[in-house]
C-alpha cells in the first residue's frame, strides 16, 4: 500500500491498505498509512478516524502520537494536538523528539500562545540546533512579537541550515520591510518571484509591495 501511494496510484494503495487493516485492525502503522492516504485525497474525516484508531491501537507510540497531533493541529484542535506531541516525548524509543517539540511549538504559535511556542521551540533547538522548521518558527514567533532583530537572527540561522522555500522568503521579506531594510527586502522579493512565480506567497509579496 505504501509503495503504491508513493507512486501516486492511490486507488490501488487504498485497496491494499483496506485489506491490511481488515486482516489486523490493531496494526497501528497500517491505520496511520491509510490515514495519510485519506488526507492526500481530501477525506479529512476518514483520516481523523484512522489516526484515532492508530492511537487506540498503540497509545504510547511516539510516531503515532506525533502524527495524530499534526492532524489535530491542522483541524483546529490545538490543545489536544499539543497533548499528543508531549505524549510522543514519553516514548523512550521515539527517535525524533525535536520534531514533536517543533510541532508543538508551531501549533502553539498558530493558536497565538507565544509563551508556550517559545518554550517548545527552544527545547527543540536545544536538542537539534540546526533544525530548519524550528528556526523558521522561532523567526516567525519573533516577527509576530515585533522583535525584528531576533526574527532576522533566526532567519539567518535558517539560511545557514537549508534552502529557502516560498513561505520563508515571504517571511524574510516581511522582516526586512518591517526593519526598513528595503534593499534587502527587495532581494527576497526578487528571489521569491524568480523561484516561485506562481505561488500564493509571490502574489502576496506583490500585493504588499504595491507591484
Amino acid at each position: 500500500g505504501q509503495e503504491y501511494m508513493k507512486r501516486g496510484q492511490y486507488e490501488v494503495a487504498l485497496g491494499k491498505l483496506k485489506k491490511a487493516i481488515r486482516e489486523d485492525p490493531d496494526y497501528a502503522p497500517g491505520q496511520t498509512v491509510i490515514a495519510v492516504l485519506y488526507e492526500r485525497i481530501g477525506e479529512q474525516e476518514l483520516a481523523g478516524k484512522h489516526y484515532k484508531k492508530a492511537y487506540d491501537a498503540d497509545p504510547k507510540n511516539g510516531d503515532v502520537n506525533n502524527n495524530y497531533g499534526v492532524y489535530l493541529c491542522q483541524t483546529g484542535k490545538e490543545k489536544q494536538a499539543i497533548e499528543h506531541f508531549l505524549k510522543a516525548l514519553d516514548d523512550p524509543f521515539y527517535s525524533s523528539p525535536s520534531i514533536a517539540l517543533t510541532n508543538a511549538g508551531s501549533c502553539a504559535l498558530g493558536n497565538d500562545d507565544y509563551a508556550m511556542a517559545d518554550e517548545y521551540l527552544r527545547r527543540a533547538l536545544k536538542i537539534e540546533p540546526d533544525l530548519p522548521d524550528a528556526l523558521m518558527n522561532m523567526s516567525k514567533l519573533n516577527f509576530e512579537q515585533k522583535n525584528y532583530l531576533g526574527a532576522r537572527a533566526f532567519m539567518q540561522r535558517y539560511e545557514a541550515a537549508t534552502d529557502h522555500n516560498a513561505e520563508t522568503l515571504l517571511l524574510a521579506y516581511k522582516i526586512e520591510t518591517a526593519s526598513n531594510n528595503n534593499r534587502t527586502a527587495n532581494t527576497y522579493k526578487l528571489m521569491l518571484e524568480s523561484n516561485f512565480p506562481e505561488s500564493n506567497q509571490t502574489a502576496e509579496v506583490r500585493r504588499l509591495s504595491g507591484r
